[in-house]
């Protein structure tokens, strides 16, 4: 059994106060493991963020001069500052890269990195230098990982075939890393939901406050996505979709929700305007994790006619709300959305066909309650952090 003598050395291009999948899935398992001591490193991005901050076992070590290139510099800073913590206690910040790159005995056994990317590269290079340190590497990789370019694939391969242990949030991904690395034992470990969290209820009034302040009427449908307002995502069809649900079937009442920020919001404000539906479409920004449940449940049906996706926390966070979800048959939606069964396919790049789901699961009322509860079922079944953090702590107890 791990305990607090025992750290894990930690590699993630983004964490606190930047939360997307990578980050929040760091989050829950090591507040679930509080007898495990994660030292985290991670990009500074700005020098509002200080360098070091304590959160129980969570240990955060920011590097880089606070400023957006930290990133693309990840993986030499990062490997630097680990070997920091590598040597000694008593290391000085005179002493030469010669003196960074010799080391002596470890104090860790363990080093973690998610994502093959800026996080990954710091870890190949501590690998590199630090053989006998155990490497893990979690894949959560959400774009479409084969039309990336030439570079960032060879980056990406390399680091895989380096590491000694490979877990996937989804098949998809183990299927991917399978590719370059036939050697490793690759395990899908997904990333999880707080049921307690998602699965609540709320009283009328509660509802009410949010949906009056969004300006969602006793009545209306509303159609909700969660999710960054970038092109993998799928936004612009939703949007196009939602134009012809109100063309088509103009006896539903409906309202489009849209929660998350992204670089594509200008473009599809302006794409609400061109198709007039602009006074039917929320633009609700971000939305925290403790407030996202209660736009859950004034919603009637999530969507996101994804372009590419590595699990998709999103839909599964609706389904444990006691929502019907509509998605595409790609990446890692697949290892939980069966048709007619715990959710909707549409197909990819077509807003008519998007239309014809929404307004059948809009319309259909003794499917919508099929789907619900074999959704909700399902994901309490295999995606509940507790149970996700445990095979992580069995992964950390067996090397």
């Amino acid at each position: 059994m791990l305990d607090k003598s025992k750290r894990i050395l930690l590699f993630t291009t983004a964490f606190r106060p930047f939360i997307g999948g990578s980050e929040l899935a760091i989050e829950e398992i090591a507040k679930r493991l509080s007898d495990v001591s994660f030292d985290i490193i991670t990009p500074r991005y700005t020098h509002k963020l200080k360098k070091f901050e304590d959160f129980g076992n969570m240990h955060i070590y920011r590097v880089g001069w606070g400023w957006l290139v930290d990133k693309f510099l990840f993986p030499l800073a990062g490997f630097l500052r680990a070997r920091k913590l590598f040597i000694s206690q008593n290391y000085l910040e005179a002493e030469p890269l010669s003196s960074l790159l010799r080391g002596s005995a470890s104090k860790y056994e363990i080093m973690h990195a998610y994502q093959a990317s800026y996080g990954g590269g710091a870890a190949y290079l501590f690998k590199l230098f630090n053989p006998a340190v155990k490497f893990i590497l979690t894949l959560q990789e959400g774009k479409d990982l084969d039309r990336q370019g030439f570079w960032i694939k060879f980056f990406r391969k390399i680091v895989i075939r380096k590491a000694d242990h490979i877990t996937a949030i989804s098949n998809y991904l183990k299927d991917y890393a399978c590719k370059f690395n036939k050697k490793t034992k690759i395990a899908v470990i997904p990333n999880g939901v707080d049921i307690g969290n998602f699965s609540r209820d709320f009283s009328y009034g509660e509802l009410s406050l949010v949906a009056d302040r969004l300006g969602i009427k006793p009545g209306e449908k509303v159609i909700i996505s969660v999710s960054r307002l970038v092109p993998k995502n799928g936004i612009d069809i939703l949007i196009q979709g939602f134009h012809v649900l109100n063309t088509k079937y103009q006896a539903l009442n409906t309202k489009l929700l849209l929660t998350g920020e992204g670089e594509q919001k200008d473009e599809l404000v302006n794409l609400t305007k061109q198709l007039g539906v602009f006074d039917k479409v929320i633009f609700a920004g971000s939305i925290s994790h403790d407030e996202l449940p209660k736009y859950l449940k004034i919603s009637d049906v999530f969507v996101r006619p994804s372009r590419s996706e590595g699990l998709g926390s999103a839909f599964l966070e609706a389904m444990v709300a006691d929502m019907p979800v509509i998605g595409t048959k790609i990446g890692g939606i697949t290892d939980f959305l069966k048709n007619r069964e715990t959710g909707l396919f549409c197909e990819i790049e077509n807003p008519e066909n998007l239309a014809e789901k929404i307004n059948l699961i809009l319309t259909d009322k003794e499917l919508c309650e099929k789907i619900i509860k074999n959704a909700k079922e399902l994901v309490i079944r295999n995606y509940d952090w507790n149970k996700i953090a445990q095979e992580f702590r069995q992964l950390y107890d067996d090397i």
